[in-house]
């Protein structure tokens, strides 16, 4: 079994150093010999730490896909179009099986792609996509098929959790734990997918998808980030018994689901509170099975390259199943749900004058619009007579179109400084 393994970055790289490592061992768990004949990258003469001098070298990854002599072509390019979309819709006309770890490929076109694979009697993989090295697809898709799937979430990018842990065990400021994480290779020097929320939600539409049986439009996610929350917010949540986590969520009831990435609070008993750095966790959540929580690495080269050949192992075996578990050309689009119907507790700081009469009037906003405010905490007082203190509220649960009417009468107000910070409170 030959592989044409376009990417030779972090794990391009890794998943060439497995293969070579570990040959005897996957050929025996394969019942066939697994090797790279070829291999395709920008630069040539870059060091990689592997050695690549057997290999065919092409600096076209479509040019690879269509002349390279190999069974399986190896996407680790990365990109939700541009080269890794060209080779591989190039390498499925080819004939040839594909194996990919690009999230934001088959998030954005996993439909399609999956409808060419299966056309053509071909295997389209992803374990590596979500996760790392976590075998989420595989349990879902074959260990967990009996089940039906209303609700899968999880800790999905591993750069967000591990500043939310960092900031609360230093005290420590969003900013500052930041560069901190991009100095020690967590967080990219453009960390903007992993804190704005852009790669966890690539991940939790491919679970949706596969949980769901349907085609996911990405553009139907609510995606926030991280860079809002403050060392305060940390400390508030701590005190009130929750400690803060961005979670994917995909919850389906009534035929319609909600998708969304966002901060949360949860519970700290909750098995999901306890994940902390850069581990990922993934909860799915099956009708006869109960909830299965799957934890461990969700990147770095050898966790990813595990997965990456897991996938070729499978192909090596014969395994041939729906890219979706379900059949693509039976699954219908999924109908989701706006976020202003989204029924909910919420975590409010906000930032006021420290004079009479504003908490009353932030209460009668929250009144007017029929919210209950389950807790408030006051921090200090303003050096002068009209000085900013942070307000912390809690409130019984409400939809997000109640509450948002409410905090934009309150942002109007001339006592309130800035926006203020709203985070969902989630009962796992």
């Amino acid at each position: 079994m030959t592989l044409a393994v376009a990417g030779l970055g972090t794990v391009g790289a890794g998943t060439v150093k497995l293969l070579h490592e570990n040959r005897a061992l996957i050929a025996a768990r394969a019942g066939a010999d697994v090797a790279v004949g070829a291999v395709s990258a920008r630069d040539a003469s870059k060091n990689r730490g592997v050695d690549l001098s057997n290999f065919q070298w092409f600096d076209d990854p479509v040019e690879m896909a269509t002349q390279a002599d190999a069974d399986i072509f190896v996407e680790l390019i990365g990109g939700s179009g541009g080269a890794a979309k060209a080779a591989v819709l190039a390498a499925l006309g080819a004939g040839k099986h594909v194996v990919t770890a690009n999230k934001a490929l088959i998030a954005h076109h996993g439909a399609a792609l999956a409808e060419r694979a299966e056309a053509a009697g071909l295997v389209l993989a992803y374990e590596a996509a979500v996760a790392g090295g976590i075998p989420i697809i595989k349990v879902m898709r074959e260990g967990l098929a009996a089940n039906r799937f209303d609700r899968v979430y999880g800790i999905l990018n591993g750069t967000c959790n591990y500043i939310l842990t960092a900031m609360r065990e230093t005290g420590g400021e969003f900013a500052d734990i930041l560069a901190e994480a991009q100095a020690l290779g967590y967080a990219e020097a453009d960390p903007s997918f992993d804190i704005d929320g852009v790669d966890a939600a690539h991940k939790l539409a491919i679970l949706a998808a596969l949980a769901f049986g349907s085609a996911v439009r990405f553009e139907d996610l609510h995606i926030e980030g991280i860079r809002d929350i403050s060392a305060l917010d940390i400390k508030s949540v701590d005190e009130l018994g929750y400690r803060i986590k961005l979670l994917g969520i995909a919850n389906r009831q009534e035929g319609r689901a909600e998708l969304r990435v966002h901060p949360c609070l949860v519970d700290k008993s909750a098995p999901i509170a306890a994940v902390e750095g850069v581990t990922n966790a993934v909860v799915a959540e099956g009708n006869f099975v109960g909830s299965v929580i799957c934890e461990g690495p969700g990147a770095g080269a050898g966790p990813t390259a595990s997965a990456v050949v897991s996938d070729v192992i499978d192909i090596a075996r014969g395994i041939k199943l729906p890219t979706f578990a379900t059949p693509v050309s039976s699954m219908p689009v999924l109908e989701t749900s706006p976020m202003d119907g989204h029924r909910g507790c919420h975590y409010i700081r906000l930032t006021v004058h420290d004079q009479p009469g504003v908490i009353a009037d932030v209460a009668a906003a929250l009144r007017d619009e029929g919210i209950s405010v389950e807790s408030m905490l006051q921090r200090g007082r303003g050096t002068e007579a009209d000085g900013a203190v942070p307000v912390i509220l809690t409130t019984h649960e409400t939809t997000e179109a109640a509450l948002n009417r409410a905090l934009s009468r309150i942002s109007a107000m001339s006592t309130t400084l800035g926006p203020p910070c709203v985070l969902r409170i989630e009962s796992l």
